[in-house]
């Protein structure tokens, strides 16, 4: 089998395009959930915590003013910018709790699906019964 052949089958197996569908999705949630962090939640966290962006807390390691934009501070030297890792675990957070209601739904869908699916089966006759029938059968026939 040639290379091309080789990944031209590996690239149009179903796994791979709902990977590939995944991702594409993944990436636009993602993005959703950026934008309710910052400009929906954090807003709000901002408030509770003086009014200021909370993505420009920092401390400054290099001298720098504490009161200059976070941008600014940073071309001015080291920050240990804790208000955007803040930002961003919130962020984590957020998806990571939507995920896992997500998943814990589609789950819950698929056994339900399979309960209803899967008949109940007879229960097996047991084989002493079996006979008792066949004999009952026989007895009928001869008279």
């Amino acid at each position: 089998m040639s290379f091309v052949q080789e990944f031209k089958s590996f690239a149009l197996k179903g796994n791979v395009m709902d990977l590939a569908v995944g991702v594409i999705i993944g990436a636009a949630f993602g993005k959703i959930v950026d934008s309710l962090v910052a400009d929906m939640i954090m807003p709000l966290v901002s408030l509770v915590f003086g009014g200021l962006d909370f993505a420009n807390y920092y401390l400054p390691l290099a001298g720098q003013a504490a009161s200059l934009p976070l941008a600014e501070a940073k071309k001015l030297g080291a920050v240990f910018a804790y208000g955007s890792f803040v930002t961003v675990a919130l962020n984590f957070f957020i998806l990571a709790l939507v995920i896992f209601v997500m998943v814990r739904q589609i789950n819950r869908l698929k056994t339900n699906e399979q309960a209803e699916a899967a008949p109940e089966a007879a229960p097996i006759t047991p084989e002493d019964v079996l006979l008792l029938r066949e004999i009952r059968d026989s007895l009928k026939n001869k008279t």
